[in-house]
């Protein structure tokens, strides 16, 4: 197994499964601290630099709040437009990392321009995380959400997934890539307009992805152990920021989530997991059921997040 020491984590397509299992068994050991709300020196000496040109909370925050349970410290920005990166002058990313590099031992970054944290990682001379880079990837939440259903489930092999939204999204990229890594099939469900590309589909396939196109949650919900979702109801994720417009869309019920639903058709133990925010799409009557697991991804975020740090920076092997 490749060392994490010194390692950016920009995607998941090159993950093997062994690199998944030491990541999970490191939040096993960290788990504790996060969930007794106490605090470690193991990342005494370090700076996390978050450089976030996209809007986040859970990402961010999730981040920051690992690096501080290590006993590390935080600095950065969370909005480009109040730095020389998003002004006038728009500072490019080689030379804003080039800056960064100083201020601190690892990088975490969020943008718009698919590819952006790559770019970075290529002129930093210290460990860059993809936080979400436009339509490409999110490797940190999609190992938060494997984590969780691990935790759940026990399990990550013989399981039965079905994926829910814009398959053009960051997480369905890194959660198909992730899922070649075990044995599992998923069952993909989305809007025409929103579906996986021809070309990524044959990128999973070649490594070994499962995977059956389906054209409504209606159709499989009952065969499945796990409901991943995102919202078709979506903003451009190749801007730094989208207002909302007084009418956004509603979700159709093909791809849409309900307490009713899931009582009628859904497993008994099914989970129901989504990174958030949503908008219609998973009715807050699910919240208070048996099936909703994605205030524990919350949890498991920052577990995640302070095993990806420990093992960058070196604390952990």
């Amino acid at each position: 197994m490749r060392s994490f020491a010194g390692r950016d984590i920009l995607s998941l397509k090159g993950f093997e499964r062994n690199e998944f299992e030491r990541v999970f068994e490191v939040a096993d050991e960290l788990a504790p601290f996060a969930r007794n709300r106490q605090n470690t020196d193991l990342l005494a000496e370090k700076i996390l630099v978050t450089a976030f040109y996209q809007p986040s909370t859970r990402t961010r925050l999730a981040h920051e709040a690992a690096m501080l349970r290590l006993g590390g410290k935080v600095t950065g920005f969370a909005d480009a437009k109040m730095t020389r990166a998003g002004d006038f002058y728009q500072e490019s990313i080689k030379d804003t990392v080039h800056m960064l590099e100083y201020y601190g031992d690892v990088i975490v970054m969020r943008h718009f321009q698919q590819g952006a944290p790559h770019e970075a990682a290529r002129w930093a001379s210290i460990p860059v995380i993809n936080a979400g880079d436009g339509w490409g990837e999110h490797p940190t939440q999609v190992l938060t959400d494997l984590y969780t259903i691990l935790e759940e489930k026990g399990t990550l092999d013989g399981l039965d997934f079905l994926l829910v939204g814009d398959m053009r999204m960051r997480t369905m990229h890194s959660m198909l890539y992730a899922l070649s890594q075990f044995d599992v099939k998923a069952y993909v469900v989305s809007p025409p307009e929103m579906a996986l590309t021809e070309e990524f589909k044959k990128e999973i396939t070649e490594m070994g992805t499962q995977f059956e196109v389906v054209n409504s949650v209606h159709d499989v919900i009952g065969d499945v152990d796990v409901i991943y979702m995102e919202p078709v109801v979506q903003p451009d994720y190749t801007k730094a920021r989208q207002e909302a417009t007084a009418d956004k869309g509603l979700t159709p019920p093909e791809y849409k989530i309900t307490k009713e639903i899931l009582l009628k058709k859904a497993r008994q133990d099914a989970i129901v997991l989504h990174s958030l925010p949503r908008q219609d799409e998973l009715t807050v009557d699910v919240d208070d059921t048996r099936f909703a697991r994605y205030w524990v991804e919350a949890f498991n975020g920052v577990v995640m997040r302070m095993a990806l740090l420990a093992l960058i920076l070196g604390a952990m092997e």
